[in-house]
């Protein structure tokens, strides 16, 4: 791989992420020669500006990956799974944002703040993790290192632009219907392929994805698996409540930990916090000060707040998480992997 002038592709290139993707290679000077961006053969001939250029979107075939170095998938599992071998096949290195490959035990799943390490044994695809746990273990990481952490226990409170472009626009049109309650048109949510789809304007939905057989959603059970595979650590004890509320962008996490040390005092939570790549600290009850979804829309960082020991566990502490699903959630955490992968 020429690490100077690299070939680009951006599968799903007109979906929410896809344009973030593209927003953030050319915004962060990303070594690029050439950005190709492919979709379905529907959006095909698609113009799409950005960076001074106008770039025309093409259909997604197997001979779209010859000559590409670094392809980043963000159009859904099958399409990853039909594509990818294809993009691996012709010499690309994929980046896939999809739950496509991100529990096969041979495929890494990275967050390059928390375990760039694992980037050393890829065979081609390297897998993104869920945009609720990025966030999550990029600002624990810190914790974890200095404490320990054998318990989390998570609630997700996730904005709708996490179920794509459509969602959003099913938020906009059920806002504007909210007076007429019986009338609401409901088609994607809580799950596109549920039988059952209820508003989301003025509502809280406390499914994301289909339930299984434990009673957990695949969204919960994401987070769940997906942060002990990154922490590396099976034993740890994680627990995922997944809730999708009316807000656009921008995922809000109610986080608890248990340390292992009990000795640790907020304070000392606080201060590894702050020192962590990528994350702002919040937190001053005082002047109110606490992170919101609104105001960290558009934003890299990961914000935390509201950090407090537990009055009844020694070791226990809640705290605050927020942070834009599109960008560290999403876009951004797949750029980073590339650029730490033309780094070492």
């Amino acid at each position: 791989m020429n690490r100077e002038n690299l070939n680009v592709a951006i599968v799903g290139a007109t979906g929410a992420v896809g344009t973030k993707i593209l927003e953030k290679l050319l915004e962060r000077n990303f070594p690029v020669k050439s950005i190709k961006l492919l979709a379905s053969k529907r959006s095909a001939g698609l113009e799409i500006a950005a960076g001074g250029q106008t770039y025309i979107v093409e259909e997604t075939v197997p001979e779209s990956f010859e000559g590409v170095d670094i392809a980043f998938f963000s159009a859904g599992g099958s399409i990853s799974q039909r594509f990818a071998p294809e993009a691996v096949k012709r010499g690309a290195v994929v980046i896939d944002n999809t739950s496509a490959f991100r529990m096969d035990e041979n495929i890494p799943l990275v967050v390059p703040e928390v375990n760039p390490h694992t980037l050393k044994n890829h065979s081609g695809i390297i897998a993104n993790p869920n945009c609720s746990t990025i966030q999550m273990v990029a600002a624990l990481q810190p914790v974890k290192e200095k404490f320990g952490i054998n318990r989390i226990i998570v609630s997700t409170y996730q904005a709708v632009s996490g179920a794509g472009a459509e969602a959003i626009d099913e938020l906009e049109l059920q806002s504007t219907q909210i007076t007429d309650r019986a009338n609401i048109k409901a088609e994607l949510l809580p799950s596109a392929s549920a039988e059952r789809h209820y508003p989301i304007a003025f509502n809280a939905i406390p499914q994301i994805d289909a339930f299984d057989e434990s009673g957990y959603t695949l969204e919960e059970l994401k987070m769940m698996n997906e942060t002990k595979k990154i922490f590396g650590d099976q034993q740890m004890a994680v627990t995922a409540t997944c809730v999708r509320l009316p807000v656009v962008t921008g995922h809000s996490e109610s986080v608890y930990i248990e340390t292992d040390d009990e000795n640790a005092t907020v304070a000392d939570i606080r201060s590894a916090m702050e020192n962590a790549p990528g994350v702002i600290i919040q937190d001053d009850p005082s002047s109110q000060l606490y992170p919101m979804p609104l105001f960290a829309e558009g934003k890299d960082e990961i914000f935390v707040g509201r950090i407090r020991k537990d009055p009844k566990h020694p070791a226990g502490f809640h705290m605050w998480i927020v942070s834009d699903n599109l960008l560290k959630g999403a876009a951004l955490n797949s750029v980073q992997i590339a650029e730490e992968l033309i780094k070492n």
